[in-house]
């Protein structure tokens, strides 16, 4: 059972369902409301995003055999402890009942399921090996994380946009920081990744501008006249303190152990900025 949830990355899974909720409860309605998280049919979408984000985890380390050989041999399941059959057969099993669970809700729900299946499986195959597209691919998943619960809802409102947005450049620095670290193995499968085409120094060339555009979204947040002092305070302290901590320490790495710190940085920022939906 261990390496099945270390496969499928429940500690990951966990963040989905905790964003998730919060959506739920904080965003779509006015004050906390956390019976609204206990619905049913709440609890089904969040049920099928979490198959497919399981399954995602499947078939990406299911393609990623031998690049992962080379980046991270000590943490290798596909092909060494659990058969690759059996990988890709939970794969389907989990994407299966992800869409037809999602569309049993509501057919938008459904075709948003599909799109990221296909586009997780695409991201896998190919695209990942591809500068920026990828990486963008990735981004753009866990933005439709935040949005599907307010389409399912039918209330897609300004405020979780921005939380959508914020989750999108958040994730799309990370894939690149991740692009960095993972670059010997990638080099040697001849992936055209950011980092292989422009190299190391590029790369943070193109990751400078974006944290100057999530660090703008930050302070915006905090400037916008409806949000309360306290949401202010703790963007201010627990989410753009840590960015422009990121910030100065990228301009620094020049090793994988200082990207695999960044990349932990950079969760740490996804985490931080998700829980202040308490505070809006």
């Amino acid at each position: 059972m261990k390496p099945f949830l270390t496969l499928i990355r429940a500690q990951n899974l966990l963040m989905v369902v905790l964003s998730q909720a919060l959506v739920q409860a904080c965003l779509l309605s006015v004050g906390v409301r956390w019976a609204k998280v206990l619905e049913p049919g709440f609890l089904a979408l969040t049920l099928s995003t979490v198959c497919i984000a399981a399954a995602g985890y499947i078939i990406n380390d299911y393609y990623d055999v031998k690049i992962d050989a080379i980046n991270k041999p000590d943490r290798l399941l596909v092909g060494r402890i659990i058969r690759r059959r059996r990988a890709m057969f939970a794969h389907l099993v989990l994407s299966l009942i992800g869409v037809v669970m999602g569309a049993l809700l509501l057919v938008r729900v459904g075709l948003i399921n599909l799109g990221a299946v296909l586009l997780l499986w695409g991201y896998s195959a190919r695209l990942k090996k591809l500068p920026l597209i990828g990486n963008i691919a990735i981004a753009l998943l866990s933005a439709s994380m935040l949005l599907v619960v307010a389409v399912y809802a039918g209330m897609l409102n300004m405020t979780t946009l921005g939380y959508a947005l914020f989750a999108f450049l958040i994730s799309l620095i990370r894939e690149i920081i991740k692009d960095i670290e993972d670059m010997k193995g990638d080099a040697t499968f001849e992936c055209r990744t950011l980092p292989i085409l422009l190299g190391m120094r590029g790369a943070k060339y193109v990751l400078y501008p974006l944290l100057a555009l999530f660090m703008a979204l930050l302070v915006a947040s905090v400037l916008h006249p409806s949000t309360p002092q306290l949401f202010d305070v703790y963007m201010l302290v627990l989410v753009l303190a840590p960015s422009v901590w990121m910030a100065v320490k990228l301009a620094r790495a020049d090793r994988k152990a200082d990207f695999t710190y960044l990349s932990n940085l950079n969760k740490l920022i996804m985490l931080l900025g998700i829980l202040s939906m308490l505070l809006v």
